[in-house]
């Protein structure tokens, strides 16, 4: 065969394969399926280097029912291609681009190989290059940490996350040189990460304290102090009890390592049982509810997408929908019912939010924008009206006995509830219509009635609940045919003031504000019903909202912290603290509300004259991280009061950044910052900066290698006024100098 012959045919492989990899991406069956990884990483030596070389060899598998002599790998377009070998043997092979969408592109690697007949194997082994421009959560080569998440397509596979019938997940071996310190899922050994349940491969560097207990290692900022030590405990705790709560329903555990590693970005990401968490959580009073739920669902996808195989259309409903029901439920378990409530609260929230747009959560997949917000939320929802209708042994039972074979999918797992054809049949396949209605509460010979409506397409049984004017609370069940109307009546003589349809909350509508009469709010979320008079400065509407609905709401935080504040702004100091106090109480608050209430403690301090306890509580304030408007908030507090000591060598390198900044010489610039930090910052300053000063007005120290700077800025870029406000930077050491790593805050006007 001539070569030049031999090109069209990699040619032609490229067209079909450029065909076939659209529709893969949407509905059709998947030819290919990874066996194993195995990746070679050398990061590169020199600082300023942003590019890494890899090799990465793939045993796939023909898992059509016909011959496949065509692969198609799909990678980063950051990634430079220099050779592919196919069972040993050098091979040519085809580029082109695959359009995800108007922000995504990946590469495809075509390749054409000596048919394979189905269920045979091949290995493919690929020399690449990784270059990185500027660095993300999702990516980054820096000598301060280099993260690779699979989301960054770092690594070849045949069918990417964007494919409809699930992404290629399988066992995988990552060896890494130059770095110091490495952390993936898995077994490790000599830098050498090993997993032998199904994953997707991911890699992170930088520098961490690593403690170990129950089983579950956390890497935490280094330099830790007490108080990240124990938050490394509660997380190794918390991983141990998910891990225990969520044996006893899928059955025996994974001999996989657990992990929680401490992260600047890409927080929440899980696979293969290690976790990353926020590094701003091991600064935290406590563990916020966020947190707690991410690491009880990464504990509950070593199961699912991990030991059990999770393939197939709506695959998403079970590896994000399940694990979310599984973690809430492990939630309950371990902080209790109200707990979880709160939980359930924003899931539901969330899901209402996009419910108009919403695609039929059998179908939804990755490639749909609502994907996560309809397979987690949704997907939690489905599976505990199910656990409910069948009762929760019969549940555990049915879905340990599905996983026998290592695998679920869902036709399967819906053949196996037969009994509840119709019901997940609606909650699956429809995208989402109902919304059960309860009317005013009117009273007669005796009793007092409701009317009930349910516009969905589906018959419902529900608690339907009626408040009376002492206190006291009376349920009775309720069953609305689909799109019809129905009634409740209680006997009793008392006034009834409230009722409540689906008490529980179990069935996924579109509108929850009317399933309450009289209504609290014309809107489903209850922080925007008082946030939206708070927004107004109407603080006596605001307060009047929230004290309502937090008696319908007592555990959600969130919605006492937005009290807190109102009263604060209304000179209510002292019944302020008092909620905020509440709020630091909770057993799981959000990392919001952490930071709302130590700001709010902090403000009421500094108008008591308190100097010392504003600044701590305006310390936690900045600690937590939890929202820039709390940060900024009692970052001006502290100004008020005073901060402490400023580190000389800190103040050395804000006058030499000034210089460079006015230099005009970006190379100056780029000497004093990480690589592939701050790039579109960098570049901005260079040639247009007439003016730049900084004041230090306080240092934060974040871990041994890293600390938060506020100071005050005044500069002047070309053609424009001077400008004057607060910033906060971040720098990292890189060897034993400081450089600038991120501008995490900047109220330059």
């Amino acid at each position: 065969m001539s070569r030049n012959l031999y090109l069209l045919l990699i040619f032609v492989g490229c067209i079909c394969a450029s065909a076939f990899s659209i529709s893969a991406q949407t509905s059709a069956s998947a030819t290919w399926r990874v066996q194993s990884y195995d990746l070679t990483v050398g990061l590169p030596s020199e600082t300023n280097g942003r590019s890494a070389a890899l090799r990465a060899t793939l045993a796939v598998r023909n898992v059509s029912s016909a011959p496949a002599g065509t692969l198609t790998l799909r990678i980063s377009t950051a990634a430079e291609v220099s050779a592919v070998q196919i069972n040993g043997s050098a091979v040519e092979f085809g580029r082109s681009e695959e359009k995800i969408n108007s922000a995504v592109s990946l590469q495809r690697i075509a390749i054409r190989l000596v048919p394979v007949a189905p269920g045979g194997t091949a290995t493919a082994i690929l020399d690449y290059k990784l270059t990185l421009k500027d660095n993300s959560g999702l990516a980054a080569i820096s000598p301060a940490g280099s993260q690779f998440l699979p989301l960054s397509f770092w690594y070849p596979t045949p069918n990417s996350w964007y494919f409809a019938r699930g992404a290629d997940a399988a066992p995988f071996k990552i060896r890494v040189t130059g770095a110091s310190q490495a952390v993936s899922a898995g077994a490790e050994n000599a830098g050498s990460f090993e997993v032998k349940q199904n994953g997707q491969p991911f890699l992170l560097t930088g520098n961490w304290d690593v403690s170990t207990a129950g089983g579950v290692s956390v890497y935490m900022p280094k330099g830790a102090g007490a108080e990240a030590q124990k938050r490394a405990a509660e997380l190794a705790s918390l991983m141990s009890d998910a891990r225990t709560f969520i044996t006893g329903i899928l059955g025996n555990a994974p001999d996989t390592p657990l992990k929680a590693v401490a992260v600047r970005r890409g927080a929440g990401y899980a696979g293969s049982g290690t976790v990353l968490v926020d590094e701003s959580v091991f600064r935290r009073s406590k563990i916020d509810s966020a947190t707690a739920m991410n690491v009880a669902d990464a504990v509950a996808k070593l199961w699912l997408g991990g030991s059990i195989s999770v393939l197939g259309d709506g695959h998403g409903v079970i590896t994000e929908g399940l694990s979310r029901y599984l973690a809430t439920q492990f939630i309950e378990s371990k902080f209790g019912k109200d707990v979880a409530d709160a939980e359930r609260l924003r899931q539901r929230l969330a899901y209402a939010s996009i419910s108009e747009r919403a695609v039929s959560a059998s179908s939804i997949s990755p490639l749909d924008d609502v994907y996560y917000t309809v397979a987690a939320n949704k997907g939690a929802m489905v599976w505990r009206l199910l656990a409910r209708r069948v009762g929760t042994s019969e549940f555990s039972r049915v879905l340990k006995a599905s996983v026998q074979d290592g695998s679920y999918d869902l036709p399967e797992l819906r053949n196996a509830f037969s009994s509840e054809k119709e019901l997940l049949d609606h909650l699956l396949d429809d995208p989402g219509d109902l919304d059960l209605i309860i009317g005013i509460p009117v009273a007669g010979n005796g009793e007092t009635t409701a009317a009930l409506r349910n516009t969905g397409a589906i018959e419902v049984t529900v608690d339907v609940a009626a408040t009376t004017s002492t206190g006291e609370r009376i349920v009775a069940p309720a069953t609305i045919r689909a799109t019809s109307f129905g009634q409740v009546s209680f006997r009793t003589a008392a006034k009834i003031t409230k009722v409540e349809i689906d008490t529980e909350k179990l069935y996924p509508q579109t509108d929850y504000s009317d399933d309450v009469a009289p209504r609290e709010a014309d809107v489903s979320d209850p922080l925007l019903a008082a946030k939206r008079a708070f927004d107004k400065q109407d603080y006596p509407a605001a307060e009047s909202t929230a004290r309502a609905l937090l008696v319908e709401y007592p555990r959600l935080d969130d919605l006492r912290t937005l009290l807190g504040r109102t009263l604060l702004a209304e000179n209510k100091d002292a019944d302020a603290s008092r909620e905020m106090q509440a709020v630091l109480a909770e057993k799981l608050p959000s990392a919001r509300s952490l930071a709302w209430a130590n700001e709010v403690l902090a403000e009421a301090a500094a108008k008591a004259n308190q100097i010392d306890q504003a600044r701590i509580y305006a310390d936690a304030a900045i600690a937590a991280d939890g929202e820039y408007g709390a940060s900024l908030a009692a970052r001006n507090v502290r100004a008020k009061v005073g901060a402490g000591a400023i580190d000389p060598a800190i103040k050395v390198f804000f006058s030499d950044f000034d210089k460079a900044a006015v230099s005009n010489h970006k190379a100056e610039v780029d000497a004093l910052v990480v690589p592939g930090e701050m790039t579109k910052f960098t570049s901005g300053l260079s040639g247009s900066t007439e003016q730049w000063q900084t004041q230090v007005t306080a240092v934060d120290l974040l871990d041994a290698n890293t600390v938060r700077v506020q100071a005050n800025l005044s500069i002047k870029l070309l053609n424009r006024n001077v400008e004057t406000g607060l910033a906060v930077f971040r720098l990292a050491k890189v060897g034993t100098a400081w450089r600038l790593a991120a501008v995490d805050m900047f109220e330059v006007r």
